[in-house]
C-alpha cells in the first residue's frame, strides 16, 4: 500500500530528470528554444544587471541619426548622401580614426554618391555594410553598396542582430556566406583598427582575429553589454554637421554612425531593459568594446549542464537523508545561495554563464519530492544493467560494474584497447560444410573465445559472422587494458589449437584445411556507450581507433603472422611482451603511415 502511494512521486521525479536532460540537449539545436533555455536567458540577464553598468571604452563614440536631427534638417529617410558626406567631412577634420557607417548604401543616388564616396576615401579607415538575405521563394541574394563605394570602404561586413525567443538582442550573427565569407562588420572595425591580418580561422564556435581566438555560440557572438541604452557617448548627427562639438570628441576614435530614432525601428530590447530599448548602432558599439578589451561571454558546454543536473540530483539525495525536514530545507537554502554566488562570480570574473535552471530545478524537486523508493529504483537499475551486460562481460564483472558505476556514466570517450579477430577463409570453409556442421564448428569457437575475453576483463562488442570485436578497459576500468588484450590474444591462439584437435577427432574440419585466425590490437581513444533504440540497444564502440584494429587484423594475412598490434599498444605492453617491428605502412583511413608490430608472446616464453 505504501509503495502505491509513493509511485506517483517516483514517476514524476523520473520524468523531471528525463525532461531536464532532453531540454538541455535540445537547447544546443540553434532553431529550438526550450523552457529551461528561456529561464536560463532570464537568469543571464539578471546576472548582467546585478553586475551593473561598466565604464565604456572611451575610444568608441556614436553619431546618432536621432529625432532631433530629423526635426532640425526636415529630411525624410533616407537622407541625402550629400548630407551624410557633410557629417563625415566634419569627422575627418576632427581626426576620427575609424568611421563605421551603419547605413545601407544599396540604392543609387546620383551625384550624392560621388560626394559621399570622396569623403569616405579621405577617412583613414571606413567600414560599410552588405546584406545577405533569402526571399520568399527561398532564393539567397546579396546586396552590396553601390560600385562607387566598394573601392573606398576599407572593409565590408554583414549587420545582423539576432533576437532570442523572448525578442531580446543578446547576440550578433558572426558570419554569412554568399560567394565568399562575409563576417560581421564589428569584426572588420576591430580588425582594421588593430591593423590585424585577415581572418585565418573560422568555425561556428570560434573566429581567429589576429592572435586572438574569439568564442562563438553556433555562429553567434554573444554581447557583453556595458550598460543600458545611452551608455556610450552619443552625438546628434545634425549637431555634428553644424560643428557644435569640439574636435577632440572624435579625434583618434572609432565613430559609429547609425540610427537611434524610434521611427527607423532599429532599436531592440536588451538584457538591461526590455522597455528602454537600445539602438542597433549602440549594440554594435557594445560588441566592438567587448572585442577590443577581450571581455567575451561564453556559455558552459552541454556536458557541464548534464554534470550539474547529476550533481544536483546527488545533492538532493544527500539532503533528504537529514534527520529533520527543517535541516533539509536549511541546507537546501544554503546550497541555493552558494550556487547563486558562484554563478554571479563566474560571470563577473570570466564572462562564463554556468547552467542555472536545470540544476536548480533538479535540486529543488529532488528535495521537495523525496524518492522514498530509492531501494526499489536501485534494484530496477541493477537488473537492467545485469540483463544488458551479461551478454558482453562475465557475471562477476557485471556485479562489479553494478556496485561501482552508474549506467548514466557509461557513455563517454575513453582510452581502451580494441581486439578484432577473424577466422581465415571461413567463407570458403562454410561453403564446403552443411549448415549443421557450420553451427557445430562456429558456436564452440565463439563460446571459447568469449570466455577468454571475459577471463581478462574484456567486453564483447559484437559478433560479425565469424569475427569477434571486443575491447578492454570499459565499462570496468583497468589501466593495464592493453596487456590484458595481449594476453587474451595469446590465449585465443592456444585455445584454437585445442579446438582444432577436437574438430579433427570428430571429423568436422575438412581434410587439409588450415583453420587459423587473425587478430588485430590497437589502443586509443574511442566513444564507448549505449546506442540503439528502446527495443534494441548495444553497448558498443565508435571511432577511428576501432577501425585501425580491424585493418591490423586484415594485415595479419599480408605479413603471415596471426597477431598484429599498433604502435600505441606496443608502447603499453613492451615491458612484458615480446614484439617485433614490421614496418610503417599507410592504411586506409589514416593520413600518416602507421607503425605495425608482431605480437610474439610474453617475454619469458615468446613464440
Amino acid at each position: 500500500m505504501k509503495l502505491k502511494k509513493l509511485a506517483p512521486q517516483i514517476i514524476l521525479l523520473s520524468i523531471t530528470i528525463v525532461i531536464l536532460i532532453i531540454s538541455e540537449v535540445l537547447a544546443v539545436v540553434p532553431s529550438l528554444i526550450t523552457p529551461t533555455e528561456r529561464l536560463d536567458l532570464a537568469a543571464r540577464d539578471v546576472a548582467m544587471r546585478f553586475r551593473g553598468v561598466q565604464e565604456p571604452d572611451e575610444r568608441i563614440v556614436i553619431v546618432a541619426i536621432d529625432d532631433f536631427s530629423f526635426n532640425w534638417t526636415g529630411y525624410a529617410w533616407p537622407w541625402p548622401r550629400e548630407y551624410i558626406a557633410e557629417i563625415i567631412e566634419v569627422l575627418n577634420d576632427s581626426g576620427a580614426e575609424v568611421i563605421g557607417l551603419d547605413i545601407l548604401l544599396f540604392e543609387e543616388s546620383g551625384e550624392g554618391d560621388e560626394i559621399l564616396a570622396k569623403e569616405l576615401s579621405e577617412t583613414p579607415i571606413s567600414v560599410g555594410l552588405v546584406q545577405i538575405y533569402t526571399d520568399h521563394q527561398g532564393v539567397e541574394s546579396i546586396r552590396l553598396p553601390q560600385p562607387v563605394y566598394r573601392d573606398v570602404f576599407d572593409g565590408l561586413g554583414i549587420t545582423e542582430i539576432k533576437l532570442d525567443d523572448d525578442a531580446i538582442a543578446r547576440s550578433l550573427r558572426a558570419q554569412n556566406n554568399f560567394d565568399k565569407d562575409f563576417f560581421n562588420w564589428v569584426f572588420e572595425v576591430v580588425r582594421l583598427y588593430q591593423k590585424a591580418p585577415p581572418f585565418s580561422e573560422f568555425s561556428p564556435f570560434s573566429i581567429k582575429l589576429g592572435n586572438e581566438s574569439i568564442p562563438l555560440q553556433n555562429n553567434r557572438i554573444l554581447i557583453n553589454y556595458r550598460g543600458p541604452a545611452g551608455t556610450y557617448p552619443t552625438y546628434s548627427a545634425a549637431q555634428v554637421a553644424l560643428g557644435d562639438y569640439p574636435p577632440e570628441n572624435f579625434k583618434d576614435k572609432i565613430v559609429l554612425i547609425g540610427a537611434t530614432s524610434v521611427t527607423l525601428q532599429d532599436i531592440y530590447p536588451s538584457p538591461f531593459s526590455s522597455q528602454t530599448r537600445t539602438s542597433g548602432v549602440e549594440i554594435v558599439a557594445n560588441t566592438i568594446d567587448m572585442l577590443l578589451n577581450q571581455h567575451y561571454i561564453q556559455i558552459a558546454p552541454l556536458w557541464v549542464s548534464l554534470l550539474f543536473i547529476l550533481l544536483a540530483a546527488l545533492l538532493s539525495r544527500l539532503l533528504i537523508r537529514a534527520e529533520h525536514p527543517s535541516l533539509s530545507l536549511s541546507l537546501l537554502f544554503g546550497i541555493f545561495l552558494v550556487y547563486n554566488i558562484i554563478y554571479l562570480i563566474a560571470f563577473i570574473k570570466s564572462g562564463l554563464y554556468l547552467p542555472y535552471t536545470s540544476p536548480v530545478t533538479m535540486l529543488l524537486l529532488g528535495v521537495i519530492m523525496p524518492t522514498l523508493e530509492q531501494a526499489l529504483s536501485q534494484e530496477i537499475e541493477k537488473r537492467r544493467v545485469r540483463k544488458l551486460f551479461s551478454r558482453f562481460i562475465s557475471p562477476e564483472m557485471v556485479e562489479q560494474l553494478i556496485s561501482t558505476q552508474d549506467i548514466n556514466t557509461l557513455n563517454k570517450r575513453s582510452e581502451i584497447t580494441i581486439l578484432f579477430s577473424d577466422i581465415r577463409n571461413f567463407t570458403t570453409l562454410s561453403e564446403r560444410l552443411t549448415p549443421s556442421e557450420v553451427v557445430a564448428l562456429l558456436n564452440p569457437y565463439l563460446d571459447v573465445m568469449t570466455q577468454i575475453v571475459h577471463k581478462y576483463g574484456g567486453t564483447v562488442d559484437k559478433y560479425e559472422g565469424d569475427a569477434i570485436v571486443a575491447f578492454f578497459g570499459e565499462p570496468v576500468r583497468y589501466e593495464d587494458h592493453a596487456l590484458r588484450a595481449a594476453r587474451a590474444s595469446l590465449d585465443m591462439k592456444l585455445a584454437l589449437v585445442q579446438l582444432k584437435q577436437g574438430w579433427e577427432e570428430k571429423g568436422i574440419l575438412p581434410p587439409n584445411f588450415n583453420f587459423d585466425i587473425g587478430i588485430g590490437l590497437n589502443s586509443g581513444d574511442v566513444f564507448v556507450g549505449l546506442l540503439g533504440s528502446e527495443e534494441r540497444i548495444n553497448y558498443t564502440i565508435i571511432g577511428d581507433n576501432a577501425n585501425l584494429a580491424a585493418r591490423l587484423q586484415d594485415l595479419s594475412k599480408v605479413y603471415g603472422w596471426s597477431m598484429m598490434i599498433s604502435d600505441s599498444t606496443n608502447e603499453a605492453i613492451k615491458e612484458e611482451m615480446e614484439t617485433e617491428f614490421v614496418e610503417a605502412r599507410q592504411v586506409k583511413g589514416k593520413s600518416e603511415p602507421v607503425k605495425i608490430y608482431k605480437l610474439l608472446g610474453e617475454k619469458s616464453k615468446a613464440l
